[in-house]
């Protein structure tokens, strides 16, 4: 048993509470949980397009962690138009003072609404798990012959932490986010996809504060999750994780490729 799994329920809460959730930077969890990464390399293979593209777009951008890198993936070949999308506003600040300089307009933009920028705008659009593809936007915004290149998440991603939670969901919630229904709604807002590839990867929380730290910035996975309201599920799960190891998860993640007709033979 280590040194950490010997603290107090309390003492792992405590500090999974008192970890700050703005931003996209999972250091933090480094020793406390783990996550595989998909064989495709998003961020890099992103930084490649980039260093091909004249005008580029990063929806959803969270605090710019992943664009930044794959900005410094391209350098010195960037693209003369750079903008990124964000709807949270801790995450517009963050992000602004971490692409601003690198000469990228971050935008606060709310999810639902249009993207705030002219038709055929840009020839390469990013996203890295956004929480809703919005196909028409993004065709909308893309130029003859341009490029939509993302990384989503799946269907029934963590589903093992979700459902330890909040009990067994309906199939139809556990389809959700089904790249074959993605690639439909894609190919019906006039787009052509080119790749889709998915795999599900191997998660593992090593203790309670990653737990509750994970669930506090993923918001979405536990709606309205709190300690006080989950707290004789965390206790369990804190003890189980004491006797057993590690609580194992299967995250879904698919890779994403679209291109806007329209361009030269």
């Amino acid at each position: 048993m280590t040194e950490r799994q010997h603290r107090t329920f309390e003492d792992l809460v405590a500090e999974g509470i008192g970890v700050p959730t703005d931003g996209w930077d999972f250091s933090w969890f480094e020793g406390r949980a783990t996550e595989a990464r998909p064989s495709w390399g998003y961020a890099r293979s992103a930084g490649a397009r980039l260093a091909r593209a004249a005008a580029a777009l990063d929806v959803e951008t969270g605090g710019g962690e992943v664009f930044d890198f794959a900005l410094r993936t391209a350098a010195p070949d960037r693209p003369r138009l750079l903008a990124a999308t964000e709807s949270w506003p801790p995450n517009v600040t963050r992000a602004g003072a971490l692409l601003g300089p690198r000469g990228v307009l971050v935008v606060a933009a709310t999810q639902d609404a249009p993207l705030p920028f002219a038709d055929g705008t840009f020839d390469l659009v990013l996203s890295r798990h956004p929480v809703r593809a919005d196909w028409t936007e993004i065709a909308r915004v893309l130029r003859p012959d341009g490029t939509y290149f993302a990384q989503h998440v799946g269907p029934a991603s963590a589903f093992e932490l979700v459902e330890y939670f909040l009990g067994p969901q309906p199939e139809s919630v556990r389809r959700g986010r089904h790249p074959d229904r993605e690639r439909a709604d894609a190919e019906a807002a006039g787009l052509e996809v080119v790749d889709l590839r998915a795999e599900r990867l191997r998660m593992e929380f090593h203790d309670i504060a990653a737990v509750v730290h994970f669930l506090r910035k993923v918001v979405w996975m536990v709606p309205g999750f709190t300690v006080e309201a989950h707290e004789s599920r965390l206790r369990a799960l804190h003890r189980r994780i004491e006797t057993d190891g590690p609580f194992v998860a299967y995250s879904s993640r698919h890779l994403f490729e679209a291109r806007k007709p329209g361009g030269r033979p």
